[in-house]
């Protein structure tokens, strides 16, 4: 995939590597913005299962 990408922009080395870290930086950002706060209430990391009354010392 990241073959077909490089061979697929146009310019020379240099030129391919800035948009390359372009489209890194935009994937993160898409990421970031969109995707994780959509996914975040299906994940269940908020879900705890201590007891409120009881501690750990005894």
């Amino acid at each position: 995939m990241y073959g077909w990408i490089w061979r697929h922009l146009p310019g020379n080395a240099w030129v391919k590597a800035l948009l390359s870290l372009i489209l890194a930086l935009a994937v993160v950002y898409v990421l970031f913005q969109y995707v994780f706060p959509w996914a975040e209430p299906l994940l269940p990391f908020n879900d705890v299962t201590v007891d409120e009354g009881r501690s750990a010392t005894p």
